[in-house]
């Protein structure tokens, strides 16, 4: 039965170094919750906090209505699932997948049938024989699943479980994680560095920065309405530039830059005229060509390098003249191809697109 796993006001130190620093969150029954961050952020020390592999120095969590901070972790009822697999090599994958339940002493009969569900739920029934060094890593790691997932834990804990896979097998697993995790019904807490995984696989994620939380929201709220700089530049790819309000229009700011005037949709409330910001444009709401009259936001340039992919070209466009900045342009079926010379080209963005953000940075 999935439960809700609630973490407040969490602490944990090494030495000097405050790796998680004061984080509380909330994660609902059922829910695939992805922590998401840069190496050192403290994503890893939070699971394994929540593990309890780690103890904290203060603040609490709790797993449905049980307090768990200073449980054991064979006491929290988690199932774990780490980088390496951490298969035994000589066992068969039904021996890996059964151990866990043999140290708790289910018996034989309740332990074949839970272990055969389990390779099901995973697909890997026809290698119930084999051992970890005849499979792939793909396999291998269905196997540390179905093993975690043999148990019925309250919570699957996942240590960025696809990093060691090549780049095919990680786009196949992501899709098998999810399928898995939601027919299991269970709560699932995933820690990546991969802004690509979490935004295809995650229900929310929180992204993670110096042992705080930036941000926390589905992957379509944070890529699409940043809170901050860091968060804004950590998911995907945008170009920032700085400048001021300069005046606010009815429902909309409008902020003054070295790179030109921009109409934002984004922040009203939240900037008074004269306050330093930093604008957020998007590769891919940035267009490039003529604009229809009465457009907001529209600049010229001059594309001055391009990468031709075919069915998109990567535009490098100085904006502002000499002293504005170069942004980038993803120019979807491309007709403005700039490899020789640079050439003159007029640049567009909606008020929608454009995100005001405190002036921070990436």
């Amino acid at each position: 039965m999935a439960v809700s796993v609630v973490i407040n006001n969490l602490v944990k130190t090494f030495g000097e170094t405050r790796a998680v620093d004061h984080i509380s969150l909330t994660i609902d029954p059922g829910e695939l919750f992805f922590l998401l961050g840069p190496s050192g952020c403290g994503k890893t020390t939070l699971l394994r906090c929540i593990a309890g592999f780690h103890q904290p120095e203060s603040g609490s969590i709790h797993m449905g209505e049980q307090e768990v901070t200073r449980l054991q972790p064979h006491q929290r009822d988690t199932g774990m699932v780490f980088q390496s697999y951490a298969l035994w090599p000589h066992m068969t994958v039904t021996q890996n997948v059964a151990f866990g339940l043999e140290m708790r002493k289910v018996g034989k009969a309740e332990t074949a049938k839970r272990v055969a569900e389990a390779l099901a739920l995973v697909r890997m029934s026809d290698r119930a024989d084999y051992k970890p060094n005849q499979l792939s890593g793909g396999q291998q790691q269905r196997v540390a699943l179905a093993r975690a997932l043999v148990i019925h834990p309250k919570c699957l804990l996942l240590d960025e479980p696809l990093s060691n896979l090549d780049a095919k097998l990680r786009l196949e697993m992501r899709t098998e994680i999810r399928r898995i995790c939601k027919e299991s019904g269970l709560t699932a807490i995933y820690v990546t560095h991969d802004q690509k995984e979490a935004l295809s696989v995650a229900d929310r994620l929180a992204v993670l920065n110096g042992g705080i939380v930036e941000q926390c929201g589905t992957p379509e709220d944070v890529y699409l309405r940043p809170q901050s700089v860091f968060a804004a530049g950590f998911i995907g790819e945008t170009n920032f530039l700085d400048g001021t309000v300069k005046k606010i229009l009815g429902d909309r700011l409008l902020v003054s830059t070295q790179e030109g005037d921009w109409e934002s949709k984004h922040g009203l409330g939240s900037y008074e005229v004269g306050d330093e910001v930093s604008v957020s444009l998007r590769p891919e709401t940035l267009h490039i060509g003529d604009a229809s009259a009465g457009q907001p936001n529209v600049v010229e340039g001059i594309v001055h390098d391009t990468v031709y992919l075919g069915e998109v070209a990567q535009h490098q466009v100085r904006l502002g003249g000499d002293n504005g900045k170069n942004v980038k342009v993803f120019d979807l079926n491309p007709r403005i191809i700039a490899r020789n010379a640079p050439q003159k080209a007029t640049i567009w963005v909606d008020a929608q697109d454009v995100v005001v953000l405190p002036r921070g940075k990436a």
